[in-house]
């Protein structure tokens, strides 16, 4: 819908204001919507939502690798010292 006002209005803002009041959806939220579809399709540069996602999943997966990195570690440690003990 904005797209199709944009020809209408004289500026993204006023055409983000008359379909948002049409929709009862904030102009701000349209705009960012609208942006983000322009950089998904190509048609601006930046970071696509998909791209933008993989970085989030990979960031997450990450950090569980580096949680369970710590966790090994210190069950080796453990796992030595109890080597290192004498028997009876």
């Amino acid at each position: 819908m904005l797209t199709e006002a944009l020809p209408e209005q004289t500026s993204l803002h006023a055409a983000s204001k008359h379909v948002g009041g049409l929709l009862g959806v904030s102009p701000d939220t349209l705009r960012i919507w609208y942006r983000h579809t322009q950089i998904d399709i190509g048609s601006k540069p930046g970071i696509t939502s998909d791209v933008a996602a993989e970085n989030r999943r990979l960031r997450r997966e990450n950090a569980e690798l580096k949680k369970a990195n710590e966790v090994l570690k210190a069950a080796s440690i453990f796992f030595a010292k109890e080597l290192d003990q004498p028997r009876l």
